[in-house]
Order: C-alpha cells, then structure tokens, then sequence
C-alpha cells in the first residue's frame, strides 16, 4: 500500500508555502485571506521517498508491548503507574470554533503526526490536501475504491497525486462480499431497496478496516453540505461509529477542518489556489460518489441532490459519517415519510389530472378490458424530484385532452407507501404508470427523463 507524505522547509504560514504545480517548480506570491503564500521550491519525490519508510500503513495493527520475565522468582519490581492525559476533545472543538481551516489542520497534524490520515474523495478534499500542504508538515491520504467510480474520478485522483508528488492510499472492499451482493441482488439492486447495503459493503467496511490503523481521521464534512444531516457537524470530536488503532470506544478522533466553511467559499479557495478538481463539476456534479448513484443537480437543487437521486432528500448518507447525523424518522431504505404526515401544499393541480383515491386506483388495477388507457403519476408532495417534474406532467395532461388518455395522480406517501410498493411497482418518487387498454398489470416507466416529448413517446408506444 503506498503512503501518501507531503512535506516542506521552506513553508512560511502568513506566509505559508504555495502547491507545487505540474508545469512549474517555483510559484509566485499571493495574497489569501490574511495569510501570505511566498515562492516555494517543488518538494522533490526523493525526499518524499525517504519519509515513507517511518510511517505505519492504514491497516497496520497496534504493536504489542510484550512483558519481560525477571531474572530471578524472588525478583520484586516496583509498580510503577503511567498517569494517561485524556484530552476533552469538545473544550477543543468550541476553542477552534473561529479558527481558520489552516490553523485547524496545522493542529491536527501537531497532535497526530504519522497516525493520521486525510480521507480524500472531492472538491473539498483537495482542499484539505492543500492547507495540509500550507502547514508544511507531513500528511497522509487515503481513498476508499469502490469499483465503481466514474473513470473522470480516477484521472482526477491520478492528477492529484502528480500535482503534489504524493501517493494515495487507497482501501478497496472485500472481494467475497462483493461476489456475494452481486451474485444474490444483482448489480442494481439499490435502485430497488436502499442503498445502504451496497454502500456497507463498498464503502463503509474499507473504511472501517482503513481506520483500524490509524489514531485519527480529517474530513471533509460541512454543515451546509447535506440537509438535515450535517449541519452539526463539529470541528472535532471523538468518532462516535468508527475505533482507531488502540480498539474500542475513544480510540479514534474525527477532524473537520471546513465544518464552518460556505461550498462557495471553499470552492473560491480552489480556484485562487489552481488545484486539480474533478472534471464532472464542469458537466453540473457537484457532489460525486459512484457512477450508478450520482448526476447532475438541476439549477436550484442542493448539492445533494444528485447523490441516490430516487430516494428521500433526507437521506443523502452512504453511513461514513453516521455519528453526525441528525436523527429522523424514515424506513430502511432512504424513502422515508419525514414529511408525508404534515401539510404540504399539493402538486399536479390542473382540471385535466384525474385525482384518485386508494379506492379508485384499486379498481383501475381490477379492470382488465380499460375502456382507455391511464397514465398514472405515483408522486409525494413534499419530493422535490415530483415539484421538478410538476409543470412538464401537466403540459403532457393539456396535450392529451381528447386523445382517449387518461392522465391522474395517486399520493403514495404516508399510509398508502405499503401499498404502493407492493401492488403499484414504487421504488422512489415519482413512479409513473401506464394502465393499457388490454393489459392487466400496469406498465412502469424506465426512465429518468421526465420531460414531456419523453412521456408522450412512452405513451404513443405502449398506448
């Protein structure tokens, strides 16, 4: 496993050393913030090979301190008792609640030296890679591979390494599990139930094991990042899920330098720096996980948004950060019902939708000779996927007056979600449905594309 170690002497914080770059060794001066960045030489790789030596990998286990037998039975050692200093990690947070993400990142590698490790996957990290770079002291960074990333992520991790001479530690998951998953559920299965077993297999596990060799970690996490989720996120604390290197609960401690950082703000920190990003920022990612679970947000959507896209908004975890998240109530799977018992104002309102009850879409799927088909939108209220997708749904329902196609809506949030997955075919919000005319079972549409010449070729193929 290479080790990831970054160091410079003639790093000078107000002023603090400048990233190497790829196409230059020296840099000139810039003015950040209140700190000062002085030209610095490019740190060469020979150096950088001499300190991987001292440094443990991720997964090293903890050394054994064996007893020493005395020389003689009637040898009688004093007692002598180690007084063991527990630092109060939460006085620490609220000191470093003002404190700069450099001075925070200075701090956490002071403390930690080679038993901690920067955990890099986005736009942000490469940011944490940067200040820790500004300290001038040695860093580690570690990745999880899933197997499953977009191949533009790669180049972007190959850049990264190049840009500041480093080596990536990269955790991947347990070749057995994954057959396992597979080989059961199939590779989509997530689509269907959740995706928090995929993520606990090629994620959280690599993760878990990464850990286990090291005494503490630094994140990424922001309080704006993830709606009702992080936004408590502290500067830094005891991991409350994950233990470290010496085993069991308080072993291992959690650091965020940029909790307190706007996105925009950090991304404005990237940009004045010319750091390396991931390519698919520049097609509209903002926030990048796999490829079968990520897209493009759309013009006003949080970040998160593109993250397991056909399920909850509130449930935008993968669980690599599940000690900070805010608790609420949702099933298994991520398509809670968070809001379908308080009010919210309907959508799809118009005189040519159709409004049926449990009662009516009952009896569409009774009916085996439809005297028309129907076309049926299995919504909630409260999704914002169902809100994006509200004015294409009811220009499609004006374009289809008279034309012998039903157009309706079915709430299936709340107490009619069991029903819905069961007998209607729900696996997120929204699900349309196409009831043909001579067909007992409805038809689901496949796509993601819910604009209206998309649905009215689904209908005019199937109608």
């Amino acid at each position: 496993m290479a080790l990831a170690i970054a160091s410079s002497s003639s790093t000078a914080i107000s002023g603090s050393g400048f990233p190497p770059s790829s196409s230059s060794s020296e840099l000139k001066v810039h003015q950040i913030g209140s700190f000062r960045l002085v030209d610095r030489p490019h740190v060469a790789s020979s150096t950088l090979n001499l300190r991987r030596s001292s440094v443990k990998p991720l997964n090293a286990e903890p050394k054994r301190n064996d007893s020493m037998v005395p020389l003689a039975a009637t040898m009688v050692a004093p007692e002598v008792v180690e007084k063991v200093e527990v630092e109060d990690f939460e006085q620490l947070a609220k000191e470093l609640e003002n404190a700069s993400p450099l001075e925070i990142m200075d701090k956490a590698l002071e403390k930690f030296g080679n038993d901690i490790a920067i955990a890099f996957s986005g736009a942000e990290d490469v940011a944490l890679i940067e200040y820790a770079l500004l300290t001038g002291r040695p860093f580690r960074v570690f990745s999880l591979d899933t197997g499953r990333l977009n191949p533009e992520t790669y180049k972007f991790f190959d850049s990264v390494e190049k840009q500041y001479g480093i080596h990536i530690e990269y955790m991947f998951p347990d070749a057995v599990e994954v057959q396992a998953l597979v080989r059961s559920k199939g590779l989509f299965s997530f689509y269907e139930d959740g995706h928090q077993e995929c993520c606990r297999v090629r994620k959280v596990r690599p993760l878990r094991r990464a850990l286990k060799g090291l005494r503490a970690w630094i994140t990424g996490q922001r309080k704006d990042q993830s709606p009702g989720t992080r936004s408590e996120v502290p500067i830094v604390q005891v991991d409350p899920v994950f233990e470290g290197l010496d085993g069991g609960v308080g072993s291992l401690v959690k650091w965020n330098p940029v909790a307190n950082v706007a996105g925009r703000d950090v991304w404005n920190f990237l940009r004045t720096m010319d750091v390396p990003v991931n390519s698919l920022h520049f097609q509209g990612y903002v926030s990048i996980g796999c490829e079968p679970c990520t897209r493009p947000v759309l013009p006003g959507q949080h970040e998160r948004e593109g993250r397991w896209w056909w399920e909850d908004a509130k449930a935008k975890e993968c669980g690599l950060h599940k000690g900070n998240l805010k608790e609420e109530s949702s099933n298994g799977n991520g398509n809670g019902t968070t809001n379908g018992s308080t009010t919210v104002a309907d959508i799809f309102n118009s005189q040519n939708l159709v409004t049926l009850s449990r009662a009516g879409i009952e009896n569409l799927l009774k009916l085996e000779n439809r005297a028309e088909p129907w076309l049926v939108v299995l919504y909630a209220p409260w999704c914002p996927f169902c809100q994006a997708m509200e004015a294409s749904y009811v220009e499609l329902a004006d374009k289809l007056v008279g034309s012998g196609v039903k157009v309706a809506k079915f709430r299936a949030d709340g107490d009619q979600k069991e029903f819905a997955k069961q007998e209607l075919q729900l696996g997120s919000f929204p699900t349309i449905l196409l009831f043909p005319k001579h067909s007992p079972r409805p038809i689901k549409y496949p796509s993601e594309k819910r604009d209206v010449d998309s649905l009215m070729s689904f209908i005019n193929a199937l109608r």
